[in-house]
């Protein structure tokens, strides 16, 4: 079911509208404020946040305490071969060293001699390290060091989605003013001619005027009602585009009503909605784009750290104080213990190697991508603000083309109504003035969408 915009401006208090000819005005502000809010892709970039969240959360999982508890047993022709009991528990830490606290009991007729435990069972207490490989750098830690850098670029995306939203958006809006602006500008014509159609076949009948000057005004009339069907179809193809970006909560799309009409902007509305006045602080360093290649840079380090630490020598060691009384605070004994140690380490470290400068290789293909990026968003800033400036000039000269244009065709309406010129002179006059007022809503267009490109290359986001 499709719900039009229409009900939800009478629902909804944040909407504006003008009293005059009862014609609503969806204003730019308003309507990328719906955009930001409840657009399925604005929503979906705030899923990044949360998959970064989510995936720190599983990195911190790796500190977690851990309950362990193994038992088996086996009975075989009416006798207990064995009943074995071991419960841990480990608290693992920052720095590569494990605590672990143990309970065993193990009992039956053939129990493997080392598992012969007391009457009551066997507590033990101890730590486990690694002296070597996990040193300085485990898995652990670097699993959750990435994590945490990955959060960083997963909000740096999610900004560059917001922001890519915005700036579609934008020029959907656009394109909808300029097709409103045709519209009305070929009304005002069709009415213009209308008029003069009436006035010369008042002359017409009254012997004053030929009858092909009636002829004529009344094809100018067909020729503007043409133009006119033209621009509405377009009007309306470009409403639907805006009606693209506008949902409700919930997922719910929505239709702007005929009635509503876009806002009439001007440059400062528009460099306030999407915070362009910030070029003048623009810092590149400070791009979403930026960011996310520095925290995917910073992740990879943390892999170049992991790889060279697994060219040490693997040396775990571990010790546990073990007795019968479950207060091992008070019955500690450096007699009662068991400790291991376990050392390994390839002769040739080809495979470590290998991975080590595959992990450099690798961050330095991102540092150029990194450099080329920040060159390339410089100059695109650069490149934007000088065709802005370009355009400012083309909107003057275009508009003392309309204005001078204007002049002629009053000037030839002036002469018509002394039967010093034609219908035809008006009609070209009048059709020259609509080509130059056609460029001049072009031109401004051109310049609305470069503003928008400037808002995309700035990586803003719209709080």
């Amino acid at each position: 079911m499709k719900h039009y915009f229409l009900l939800l401006c009478l629902v909804l208090t944040s909407f504006s509208y003008a009293q005059e000819n009862d014609i609503l005005i969806l204003t730019f502000e308003e309507y990328l404020g719906y955009v930001k809010q409840f657009h399925p892709i604005a929503k979906q970039a705030n899923l990044k946040l949360e998959e970064g969240e989510a995936n720190l959360i599983k990195a911190r999982g790796g500190f977690d305490p851990k309950l362990e508890v193994d038992y088996s047993r086996k009975d075989f022709d009416r006798k207990d071969y064995y009943n074995l009991f071991n419960a841990t528990f480990k608290v693992p830490t920052w720095y590569g060293i494990d605590f672990k606290a143990n309970f065993e009991e193990n009992t039956g007729l053939f129990l493997n001699p080392q598992n012969d435990v007391p009457n009551n069972g066997l507590f033990s207490a101890g730590v486990s390290a690694s002296l070597g490989q996990g040193l300085f750098i485990n898995e652990r830690r670097a699993t959750l060091k990435k994590a945490k850098f990955f959060r960083e670029q997963t909000k740096a995306e999610r900004d560059l989605l917001a922001n890519e939203i915005i700036y579609k958006a934008s020029l959907a809006y656009f394109n909808w003013l300029q097709a409103y602006n045709e519209t009305e500008m070929f009304k005002r014509f069709l009415t213009n001619a209308t008029k003069r159609y009436k006035g010369v076949r008042e002359a017409v009948l009254a012997g004053d005027k030929a009858g092909i000057d009636s002829l004529e005004a009344n094809i100018n009339i067909n020729n503007r009602a043409l133009a006119l069907e033209q621009s509405k179809v377009k009007l309306i193809k470009n409403t639907l585009m805006v009606s693209n970006f506008l949902w409700l909560d919930n997922a719910i799309p929505l239709e702007i009503n005929p009635d509503v009409n876009p806002e009439l902007l001007d440059e400062e509305q528009l460099d306030s909605v999407l915070k362009l006045e910030e070029i003048l602080n623009f810092n590149v360093e400070t791009h979403p784009k930026l960011k996310a290649l520095d925290s995917k840079i910073s992740g990879l380090t943390i892999d170049e750290k992991l790889k060279a630490n697994k060219l040490l020598p693997k040396i775990d060691v571990q010790y546990n104080f073990i007795t019968e009384d479950p207060d091992i605070s008070n019955s500690f004994n450096t007699t009662n213990y068991k400790a291991g140690l376990n050392f390994s380490f390839p002769l040739f470290l080809r495979k470590e190697r290998g991975d080590l400068k595959l992990a450099k290789l690798k961050i330095e293909n991102y540092k150029f991508k990194r450099s080329s990026t920040s060159l390339s968003l410089n100059n695109k800033v650069e490149g934007l603000k000088r065709e802005l400036e370009s355009y400012v000039t083309q909107n003057q000269i275009i508009a003392e083309v309309v204005k001078d244009y204007e002049t002629l065709l009053a000037a030839e309406e002036r002469k018509f109504s002394f039967g010093e010129s034609s219908v035809f002179l008006i009609n070209y006059r009048e059709s020259s003035l609509i080509d130059a007022q056609l460029k001049q809503l072009k031109l401004n267009n051109k310049f609305f969408e470069t503003k928008a490109k400037l808002f995309n290359s700035l990586g803003t986001v719209l709080n």
